[in-house]
Formats: C-alpha cells, structure tokens, sequence
C-alpha cells in the first residue's frame, strides 16, 4: 500500500526542517569561534638596549721578530725547542764560524806588536828629550821622535778596533732572543749552512704578553662611526668607545676585554675600508699570534623596539611579523631592522608602531587574515630573560 502526502503536509515539514537549520547556524558560528587558537602577544613598547656588531679579525703578537743570522756559518746547536718560551737575552742557537775565533787571536796578537812598538817609540822620546833639554842634539829630533810614538799610538788603537770588530763578529756566533716571546718554527735544523743573505729568518719570537685584534671598517661603517660618536677627533672617538670582547675561533669569549685604541688615517683604495686595531691583556700566553676571532663591539640605543628574532620570519630576504589586530585576526606586516642585533632581539627601523602587538611563538601556523585568541606576555620578564 501506498501512501501519500498531501501538500499541505509537504510544506509543513519543509518549513520545520528550514527552523531547525537557521537555529544551528549560530551554534556553529560560536563553536568556530570558541576553537580560535591562542597565541601569546606581545604589545610593543620603547626600551633602552645594547645590541653588538661583530667584526672578523686576525690577531698578531705586541711584537714579531724575525731571527736572522748576521754572520755566515753553520748551525751547530740549538738551545730552546720550538713553541717554547724565552725571556729577552736567552740563548737560541750557536753558530759555528771558526774564522771569527782566529780573526779575534790575530787582532790579540797584532795589538802586542802594537803595543810593543808603542813602547819602544816611548822609549826613545824619554831618551831624546834630556839631550835636547841640554843643547846636546837639536830639537827637531824630540819632535821627530814624537811624531813616531804618535803613529805607534795610531797603529795601537786601529788594532784596538780590529780585535773589538772581531769580538763583535764572533759574539754573532751565539744568537740570543731580543725580547720576551714564544718561539716559532725552525725552518734550519743542526748542520745547516746560514747567512746574512738566507730567504727565511731562523724563527720568529711572538712577544704576547698583549695581543692585537686588527679588523676592518667599511666606509659605510667609518663614516657612521664618525657620525655617532662622541668626540672632535679620531682619538676622542676611540677614546669613548666601551671596552670590547673577542671571541675565539671556537665561539667562546676570551676573558679579558680588549678597547679599541688605533685605526688608520687612510682609507684603503683597493679594498675600501679602514683597518682598527683592538688591544687585549694576554695572561699566561692563552693565544697566539697568528690566530683568528671576532671582535665584538657593543652600542647602546636608549630608546628602541624591540622584536623577538623568534617573532620574525624571512620571505625573500625580508623580514615579516603577524600584527594582531583589533579585530582578532592577524596581519602579516614587513619590518625594516638594524644588521646588528643583540642575539635573541630585532631592532625595528620601519614597520611598527609603539602600542601595536605581534605575536610572539608560533608563527609558522599561521597565514594572513587567521583569526586567533590572543594572550598578552609580560615584555619586562620576556626581555630580562632573554638578557
């Protein structure tokens, strides 16, 4: 059996199910809404920090000496290993040169013979003068016999100066270092032939006690340097500056803070930038020269916004922020920061405003126009971590 509705019954039902639809809607709309995520915010404000700009640098000794030979011979002994450290006038190496020994023996002897001339030319003066005080011989035989004690006394002090030259020759035979340091490499070993004229030095002696970090400021750089430091000279600005850090090879940072002292006057034609210097105290030899690092120079910006980096994300070498607006939805916005940062914060040239609020983590789930809930952090305990 069939049955069938009549239209008025059809219509009925119809209109029954179309309330009970329009009744829903707004449950679903709440129930949307009550699943919006919650992201904590950040609401931005003006504040004192200090950010660091870091510079690539080598690091040389107070002084490196180059040890040459000032004589030619062979290498006979060698007193001190390399990497060791020595103090000023401490033997290195001896250098066997047996013609200064002989040279010193004949400039002894020549100096007797001198001698004894001297003294016969003496002699014969004491023995002159009384025959001429008498009228015995003429006068001109005292002067003659003067002029002879003279030219023995010549002869006397140029084989004087022949043995001292020889001395010198041969004390060039003992080669001591001339500073406090820490011996380089041996590049000549035992029995090989040296001289005034060999390409290499024997060693190097690296005295560093203190160290410098030589790095380099673009023009950019120097002339902004110029501009945001205090002072009407090159001096006064360096002056002013607050001590700088090093870090090592390794990323850590050495203990002892360095202040920047030196720079050139010219600007580098090839290269475009300004080579600085950086001096730091070296206790107990801890680095060497000819080593790298980074040095660190810190500046402080009294009234700056700050951005968390984690806040931030990169699109096509631009950074970006999600702005929450009042709305409740998220705007994503493109700000302009400083290179320089302190680590763990941004700060903001362009973009952002005092008061505006960013979210703060979980930035890679969101996308422009996200409606989020909202949950405000404290910035004084965010930023006091973070330092």
């Amino acid at each position: 059996m069939k049955t069938f509705l009549c239209p008025t019954s059809a219509a009925l039902i119809l209109y029954t199910l179309l309330i009970a639809a329009c009744n829903d809607q707004p449950k679903a709309a709440n129930s949307t809404a009550s699943q919006a995520a919650e992201y904590p915010v950040l609401t931005i404000a003006p504040r004192q920090t200090t950010l660091f700009t870091d510079y690539p640098a080598t690091i040389q000794g107070q002084q490196n000496i180059e040890i040459r030979p000032k004589i030619d011979g062979y290498i006979e002994t060698l007193y001190v290993d390399e990497g060791a450290t020595v103090k000023k006038g401490q033997l290195l190496f001896r250098i066997s040169a047996p013609q200064y020994e002989q040279e010193v023996r004949t400039a002894q002897a020549d100096i007797k013979i001198a001698q004894a001339d001297v003294n016969a030319a003496q002699m014969q003066v004491n023995k002159v003068r009384p025959l001429v005080e008498k009228g015995i011989i003429s006068k001109y035989e005292l002067e003659s016999a003067q002029y002879t004690l003279e030219a023995r006394q010549a002869a006397l002090a140029q084989a004087q100066a022949k043995l001292a030259n020889a001395q010198t020759n041969l004390s060039y035979t003992s080669v001591t270092s001339p500073v406090n340091g820490v011996v380089g490499t041996f590049p000549y070993k035992i029995g090989s032939l040296v001289s005034s004229n060999t390409a290499q030095p024997l060693t190097t002696i690296s005295n560093i006690g203190n160290i410098y970090a030589y790095f380099s400021l673009n023009e950019k750089q120097s002339l902004a340097f110029t501009k945001n430091t205090k002072g009407g000279t090159i001096e006064e600005r360096l002056a002013s500056l607050p001590s700088v850090t090093l870090i090592l090879a390794d990323g850590s940072e050495f203990p002892e803070k360095g202040k920047v002292g030196i720079a050139s006057g010219l600007i580098n034609t090839q290269t475009g930038s300004v080579s600085v210097r950086a001096t730091f105290s070296n206790p107990g030899n801890f680095i060497r020269s000819g080593s790298s690092g980074t040095v660190r120079i810190p500046g402080t910006i009294d009234s700056a916004l700050l951005v968390p980096q984690k806040a931030t994300y990169e699109l096509q070498g631009k950074h970006f922020v999600y702005v929450l607006e009042s709305t409740g939805t998220v705007r994503s916005t493109e700000i302009k920061v400083l290179e320089s940062s302190n680590g763990q914060f941004y700060v903001v040239q362009e973009g952002l405003q005092p008061k505006d609020k960013i979210v703060v983590d979980g930035v890679a789930s969101l996308h422009d126009g996200a409606s989020i809930k909202g949950k405000s952090i404290n910035a004084d305990s965010l930023y006091q971590k973070a330092s």
